[in-house]
């Protein structure tokens, strides 16, 4: 285990900052612990061969640099601190290896810097160089688990037309998990490639390669004119790999105080080396209601059709597995249904914020049917999910405590099972 690798990434990030003279310096970060296990066959609840866990330390500086110029660095660091040896055999992250497969569980340690970058803001304009957490539709830094990926990239925001924001992006690399652009066409090896771990997010070591084949170029419009509500349009181009769009509409509905309707459309069409593939297309309805204090319910609904390769999901990590959707439907957990060829969603969902902590109740189900695939045709797979959590802060540490049952055509031999999920940060 390299303990090492921890304590010199924290001396890394703060010297990196005494060596300027730079101004409205923050410091800001958090340590996670995360655990989980099932019931899948043949392990038990609480087994070590049913259960994974991780630590992650995030540590964050930003300041300005000069008028006009501001910087940010980012670090995170993941280890188990030998948990696999005794009550997991799993962890969170993919960005572990093992550091000793021959003869036992030993699990690398690893370190990286997320975030680096630099921002020169003019007026209503940003522009923005390095290394940074991306959001948008179809690529984005996820950040449900312990270590979220990042980017590579060039960003301009310009918001000079009222109640408007326009993004343009250009991401040449990525640290994600098999991100779409493979470089041997479809199905073959992926740049980043996973490690250990059960989230499929960051590539093994932490290491960046090429986002797409090429690097991919992004462009947005977000407007609020209207003010009860925001619209977006997004444009993809996976270099030789995938152009893409996205729209979306979610409205506050003046009739009823309370009441959000929303609307997504989305279209991948395959490009170079994945030419000839039919295109990906999906959309979605969401109906919320606030109008009740404390109290959030809401339904949804999604259709993604069949003749496509790449989901309606992240296209800069583990795309064709069980990589993250923005649908409205997207599950608590099970990732890589919802968005996949030919599935229709239903989401129910209900939060409820009391004293004692905040619950949460989501059910969601996902029917599919024959698929037709660039291989052969397979059978679609089916999933439920019915998670129920608890949320509570005790000053600066957030806990979460989430039970999921997954009844899913291609887990646990296609019978129900449980799970048990632990989420502690503290923020500092």
């Amino acid at each position: 285990m390299k303990k090492a690798v921890v304590m010199s990434l924290a001396a890394a990030v703060l010297l990196g900052t005494s060596a300027f003279a730079i101004d409205n310096v923050k410091v800001s970060g958090d340590a996670k612990l995360y655990y989980y296990t099932d019931d899948k066959n043949p392990s038990d609840l609480f087994s070590q061969a049913s259960s994974s866990a991780d630590t992650a330390l995030r540590l964050g500086v930003t300041g300005d640099l000069a008028k006009h110029f501001s910087f940010g660095i980012t670090g995170y660091a993941i280890s188990t601190l030998g948990l696999e040896n005794n009550l997991v055999s799993n962890t969170w992250s993919s960005a572990h290896t093992a550091t000793n497969p021959g003869a036992g569980n030993d699990v690398s340690d690893e370190a990286w810097i997320g975030e680096l970058w630099i921002a020169a803001t003019y007026g209503n304009t940003t522009f923005k160089a390095g290394r940074m957490l991306l959001d948008s539709p179809l690529s984005f830094s996820e950040t449900w688990s312990v270590a979220p990926n990042s980017y590579e990239a060039f960003v301009l925001i310009n918001q000079d037309i009222p109640d408007t924001t326009l993004v343009a992006v250009y991401a040449g690399h990525s640290n994600g998990v098999n991100a779409v652009g493979y470089t041997d066409g479809p199905g073959g090896a992926a740049d980043n490639t996973s490690g250990l771990g059960l989230d499929g997010i960051v590539g093994a070591g932490g290491k960046f390669g090429t986002h797409g084949a090429q690097g991919a170029n992004v462009a947005g419009i977000i407007n609020n004119s209207y003010k009860p509500l925001t619209a977006q349009a997004w444009y993809y181009n996976v270099v030789d790999a995938a152009d893409a769009f996205w729209l979306q509409g979610d409205v506050n509905c003046e009739l009823l105080k309370g009441l959000k309707l929303g609307a997504q459309y989305t279209e991948i069409s395959p490009k170079g080396e994945y030419e000839g593939v039919h295109d990906s297309k999906g959309y979605a309805f969401k109906v919320g209601y606030e109008g009740i204090e404390n109290l959030k319910v809401s339904a949804a609904y999604s259709d993604v059709d069949k003749d496509s390769v790449f989901k309606v999901a992240n296209l800069a990590t583990n795309n064709t597995v069980a990589s993250q959707s923005k649908l409205y439907t997207e599950a608590f957990w099970n990732y890589g249904y919802v968005g996949a060829p030919n599935a229709q969603t239903v989401n129910v969902s209900a939060e409820y914020n009391m004293d004692i902590a905040k619950f949460g109740a989501y059910y969601t189900n996902v029917n599919n049917g024959f698929v037709d695939t660039l291989a052969t045709p397979r059978v679609g797979v089916d999933m439920q999910e019915i998670a129920l959590s608890a949320s509570k802060s005790f000053g600066a540490l957030d806990t979460t405590l989430a039970y999921v049952s997954t009844d899913a055509d291609d887990q646990n031999n296609g019978s129900q099972s449980n799970s048990i999920q632990v989420y502690l940060t503290l923020n500092f």
